[in-house]
């Protein structure tokens, strides 16, 4: 993926902020952690009295390269409406100005989320030097200064105190909850937030390039519970030139990477080709077990299946018997059926799937 900082500006992007510079990566997003209390996820209203259309079974994943601007409570509203599904939810917020990997998982995908939230993540992130923001990134208001600008040399040689598992203080604009509270919302009223250090873990963390001495382009790969704001902010302090974000792109979630993205355009145009009987909806999906590709398989007789399928135990005897224990996904006939945890010599089924409607087809990326 190529990235090219646009021309600095200066707006209102928010109500909430104070002229923050606007987002000069193409492509931006942020870190999954600000939180769904924007305005313009409230509810709209039916428009010109427009009939309720009927909600369908619909079952699997659509990764969508979620645009900037769009919240991603929005972006699954939009989904769900494009495929008049029943039940829908994503796995890992994106906020306004994010771009890149939201996974959206429509029916009984949405009892694998978990799986897919404590995957790692990748993201692409552009920072600007010179200052530091309250936000950690180009919303907020500016805290700090400084006409010190880092080499690629000491950049690199710093990159290394940033990798494996490290304590990171998160940023006080965020969604962890402080005494009930969300951090964002104390911080917008004014309150001191004070949030402690926890450990996370980065798997890797290396400077792509530096467009000019204001900018450096970044990519991390790191586990749950990350703050890429607080990296830039971090490595800014330590570097005396202060930091923020000005860009970010997440690439991967999980098992999901940019090859399985969909942008928005292209599942509207996909919705409307199969509202007019030139396609499927099937298509745009991915099978609702993609979502459990770290978890092992395990295939059950169709005696055994309807055992599980009505929440009882199996018995695992013979020679056939797994000698593994802990969680597996269960498959009859090669069709998902249930997570269950292998112990004591049984299958107990945990979470049981019903997949009866529309699935995900195969070979989707060659007919989209």
């Amino acid at each position: 993926m190529s990235v090219t900082p646009a021309e600095r500006a200066t707006g209102s992007q928010t109500a909430e902020q104070h002229g923050a510079k606007k987002n000069i990566f193409p492509d931006a997003q942020r870190d999954d952690s600000r939180g769904n209390n924007d305005p313009r996820e409230a509810k709209q209203p039916r428009q010109n009295n427009q009939p309720r259309l009927d909600k369908r079974d619909i079952h699997g994943w659509i990764v969508l390269d979620k645009p900037i601007g769009m919240t991603s409570t929005h972006a699954v509203a939009v989904v769900k409406r494009l495929f008049q599904a029943k039940r829908a939810g994503h796995a890992g917020t994106l906020d306004p100005l994010a771009s890149g990997g939201l996974p959206i998982a429509l029916g009984e995908a949405t009892k694998t989320v978990p799986y897919v939230m404590d995957g790692r993540k990748r993201y692409r992130f552009m920072v600007c030097w010179g200052e530091e923001r309250d936000t950690d990134d180009t919303e907020g208001r500016v805290t700090h200064t400084s006409a010190v600008r880092p080499t690629p040399e000491a950049i690199r040689e710093l990159l290394p105190r940033f990798t494996g598992v490290i304590e990171q203080i998160p940023p006080k604009y965020s969604a962890i909850k402080v005494q009930g509270e969300r951090a964002y919302d104390l911080a917008r009223d004014g309150a001191r937030v004070e949030l402690a250090p926890r450990p996370v873990k980065i798997h890797y963390l290396s400077l792509v390039n530096q467009p000019d001495r204001d900018l450096a382009l970044f990519e991390a790969e790191c586990g749950k519970g990350t703050y890429v704001r607080a990296l830039a902010r971090d490595i800014g302090r330590i570097l005396n030139c202060y930091g923020h974000i000005c860009g970010l792109r997440r690439t991967l979630v999980g098992p999901f990477g940019e090859s399985d993205m969909i942008p928005l355009e292209q599942l509207q145009a996909l919705c409307d080709r199969a509202a007019s009987g030139e396609g499927s909806l099937a298509d745009a999906l991915l099978p609702v077990e993609t979502a459990l590709d770290d978890i092992p398989a395990l295939a059950v007789t169709r005696a055994d299946a309807a055992r599980l399928h009505r929440g009882q135990a199996v018995l695992l005897r013979g020679r056939d018997a797994p000698n593994c224990s802990g969680t597996v996904y269960v498959t009859v006939a090669g069709r998902l059926l249930a997570l269950a945890e292998i112990g004591n010599g049984e299958l107990i089924p945990k979470r049981v799937f019903n997949l009866t409607g529309l699935t995900a087809s195969s070979g989707r990326n060659e007919r989209i």
